[in-house]
């Protein structure tokens, strides 16, 4: 650990302490309530003739409590106004209301728990708040203007409530201060470009069955298969790149019956080209495979000079002429045939980049620009001496500034200009620089997220926080990162408290395209895209399912969740939207005509069983195992995810169900599920689930229609646990749509939940109406749900705590 690091872990001890300090509660006090006599024998006539003392279905009694009395005990009374909404109480089979009196109930209870908690706001909300690696790597792509492969120097991250940015979940160890304060070392020597960075090899793995006879989006024209990688050079140098191509189980390497080029580019520009192949190369196969293999890799190997900096790298095959070699049968999409088959194309396997060496310099990099905003001069004497620490003064206090989020502390200046002077002492001015850098990437201002309770600010009292926190808390909401300088200033200056200039600011983020970060680790926790490439269904059932496919599939859900942020689109178009983005290969799967080349096209579709994200390949492939289909999972993840009704984990010792025996009539699922319920212990969850998953049963393990399993027709119909009557996803959709307020409140909460960086609970629910009413009148458009949630007292406020120092 260099110099100036053991400093750190003192500081990390004392801010890792503060993830301990408890949440304080808020007071509670009845106020006068809305419930009127009717809403009181409705009650008792629909839910406590069941849920009394005597019965104590579902383990709850509701005799002797006053519904006029809700605020008193909001816990118990939200859950109540859940299965009011949901229409899930009473049972089917049991008396129930009308929707009148769903609707009056319902609307009562909200009323007396709303007054509440506007009486007396208990936003709650953590002290500390650790950044995850997402949050790391794009805090220091904005203070630095460098990329960094976080999965390299940091482990993953913990999650709770469906995201890895939960506070509670984030917690602190040892050698994780290691991996911090390791990773601090790395990233400023990178930045500030050390010249005594040494040689080191990163080497990127392309998935087997990505198919490698088409071209590849991002690629230069004119190529087919291989990858691109987006590399940073630390230092002006030589490189020395290396592909490696697939083997066959008997070490034979692929594709080497016809002559082929590959190339190696940067930044589009051709800097190598070599044949692998043809006569020669088939011949010698025969006689000596791996010295042939060992001989074709080996052509693959280039040492090229490079600037330092970020460079677009692609190794690729030139794309063949029609007439370059006889065409083969292919029978299925995917180019990737088994492991056994020495024919067919070659593929990339691997591409190794290795250096530098022969380093002349740092070069001119963004990151280099983005530090030395000034330069002392290169005379040696007193004078300058003074200058150099003037300079290195204004490049720490903007670092400082933008990594602290917050207005420069003199005490923070004097840590980072300490370590800097002791660098320079033994070093140049750079290294000094690169030093302070390093405790500035490591400190617990910059890796935590801190909030500071007001001196005058009695302890369990709720309180606005500052604006400098708030423009943090919604710099890391939107964007995963550091508030930006435009952001950060208006914070500085107070201004955040005026509505019009932070609704402003939040349009603004909305835009920026640094919000695509909503897309990667908000959509892609809540709809499981993270998990899409995961999937990997048995390739004998499914052999034309590829590489290609699954980023596809991928990326056509990531474009369509895009346009509802760009366009300001409602957000129930995730249900019922009629257009969608594909390219040749996606476009393929879903029988869709007239699209060619591996570009995304925004296309109308014809056919409603693919409208929304109940018709996406990527949903339908995560909800489904490697060889069969899964209602089960297809279920649970609607009612977690579009009508926020979670399901309880199932016991323990739940049998699977049973294999497929030979010989035996196959069985459809919709048997296997009813099997599978005789036991009363798993047909209570099963019953509400199965139903919502075998109505899917028309799409496979990847997403494809299909009429019939192994034989079998598919029988999608069902019934609803209200009683509602389906027969597939067309009818699945509009049924869960009858209240599409539903889906409203479940997106509301999950992002809530993401913003807050926590669990939502019975103190939230005020809240989440709030936002749900306020976004009503604008057609529940994206932005006016966002607008309601950092406008909300649980965004803009905090109960304050015991203080944690933290430095």
């Amino acid at each position: 650990m260099k110099k100036g690091a053991l400093l750190l872990v003192a500081a990390w001890a004392v801010a890792a302490s503060g993830l301990m300090v408890p949440e304080a509660a808020g007071p509670q006090a009845p106020p006068n309530s809305p419930v009127s006599a009717s809403n009181r024998a409705a009650f008792d006539q629909y839910c406590v003739t069941c849920h009394n003392q005597r019965l104590k279905t579902g383990g709850l009694s509701l005799e002797g409590l006053d519904p006029a009395q809700a605020g008193s005990h909001p816990e118990l009374w939200e859950k109540v106004v859940r299965k009011l909404q949901a229409r899930a109480m009473p049972p089917q089979g049991a008396r129930r209301p009308d929707e009148a009196t769903y609707h009056r109930l319902q609307s009562a209870l909200e009323a007396d728990l709303d007054a509440e908690a506007a009486a007396h706001p208990n936003p709650g909300g953590p002290i500390l708040h650790r950044l995850n690696r997402s949050e790391y790597a794009n805090a220091v792509h904005d203070l630095l203007d460098l990329d960094v492969d976080v999965t390299s120097l940091l482990p993953p991250d913990d999650s709770a409530y469906g995201f890895d940015n939960i506070s509670d979940a984030l917690g602190v160890s040892p050698s994780l201060q290691e991996h911090y304060l390791s990773a601090a070392v790395k990233i400023a020597a990178l930045a500030v470009g050390d010249p005594d960075i040494s040689a080191g090899s990163d080497t990127f793995r392309i998935h087997q069955d990505l198919s490698q006879d088409t071209h590849i989006e991002g690629l230069p024209l004119g190529t087919i298969g291989g990858t691109a990688v987006r590399y940073t050079f630390p230092l002006d140098g030589d490189y020395v790149f290396q592909a490696k191509l697939y083997r066959t189980n008997l070490n034979i390497v692929r594709g080497l019956e016809y002559a082929h080029q590959v190339e190696v580019a940067i930044d589009g520009k051709r800097v190598y080209l070599a044949t692998i192949g043809g006569r020669d190369d088939l011949e010698s196969l025969f006689d000596k495979p791996t010295d042939t293999g060992d001989a074709v890799d080996a052509r693959l190997r280039v040492r090229v000079p490079v600037p330092a900096g970020p460079h677009d790298v692609s190794v690729a095959f030139v794309e063949d002429s029609p007439v370059a070699e006889p065409s083969r049968l292919q029978p299925f999409l995917r180019s990737s045939i088994d492991n056994f088959d020495w024919a067919g194309r070659p593929h990339i396997q691997t591409f190794t980049i290795t250096g530098p060496f022969n380093a002349t310099g740092p070069g001119d990099t963004p990151s280099r620009r983005k530090i030395f905003i000034c330069r002392p001069s290169r005379r040696s004497s007193p004078e300058v001496l003074a200058n150099e620490g003037g300079c290195a003064e204004r490049i720490l206090s903007t670092l400082v500034r933008r990594a602290y989020r917050a207005p420069v502390d003199a005490v923070d200046m004097q840590r980072v200009m300490k370590i800097y002077r002791d660098g320079r002492r033994t070093g140049t001015f750079e290294t000094g620089i690169e030093m302070a850098l390093q405790r500035v990437l490591a400190a617990p201002k910059f890796v935590f997220r801190v909030e500071r309770d007001p001196a005058n600010v009695e302890p369990g009292a709720p309180y606005r926080i500052s604006d400098v926190e708030l423009a943090s808390r919604l710099s890391f909401f939107l964007w995963s990162s550091i508030p930006d300088e435009e952001l950060l200033s208006l914070a500085e200056q107070r201004k955040l408290k005026d509505p019009a200039t932070f609704d402003a600011q939040v349009h603004r983020m909305l835009r920026d395209p640094k919000s695509q970060a909503l897309i990667d680790n908000f959509a892609g926790q809540w709809l499981q895209l993270r998990n899409v490439r995961n999937v990997q269904p048995n390739s004998d059932l499914f052999p034309d399912f590829d590489d290609n496919l699954r980023q596809g599939l991928k990326r056509e859900t990531e474009l369509f969740f895009d346009s509802v942020i760009r366009e300001d689109r409602p957000v129930l178009d995730l249900m019922t939207a009629d257009d969608t983005f594909v390219n040749e290969r996606v476009a393929k799967h879903y029988g869709i005509d007239g699209v060619h080349g591996s570009r995304f096209r925004r296309v109308t579709l014809a056919d409603e069983r693919r409208f929304g994200l109940l018709g996406k390949g990527s949903v339908l492939a995560v909800t489904s195992h490697a060889e069969r289909t899964s209602p089960v999972v297809r279920g649970k993840w609607i009612l977690d995810n579009i009508l926020g009704a979670p399901v309880p984990p199932p016991p323990p010792d739940i049998p699977q169900l049973k294999e497929k025996v030979e010989g035996e009539k196959p069985r459809t699922m919709r048997e296997q599920m009813a099997e599978h319920r005789t036991n009363p212990v798993r047909a209570t969850c099963h019953k509400v689930m199965d139903p919502i998953g075998l109505s899917m049963e028309n799409f496979d393990v990847v997403g494809a229609w299909r009429s019939d399993d192994d034989g079998n027709p598919i029988d999608a119909t069902g019934e609803l646990g209200d009683g509602t009557k389906i027969d597939g996803v067309i009818t699945l959709r509009k049924a869960l749509l009858a209240h599409p307020d539903v889906f409203v409140r479940t997106m509301t909460e999950k992002m809530m939940i993401y913003a807050l960086g926590r669990g939502l609970d019975a103190r939230d629910m005020p809240a989440v109406r709030a936002i749900m009413r306020g976004a009503a009148g604008r057609d529940y458009r994206f932005s006016s749900l966002v607008l309601g949630i950092v406008r909300s007292t649980p965004f803009t406020m905090r109960v304050a705590q015991q203080p944690a120092s933290v430095n």
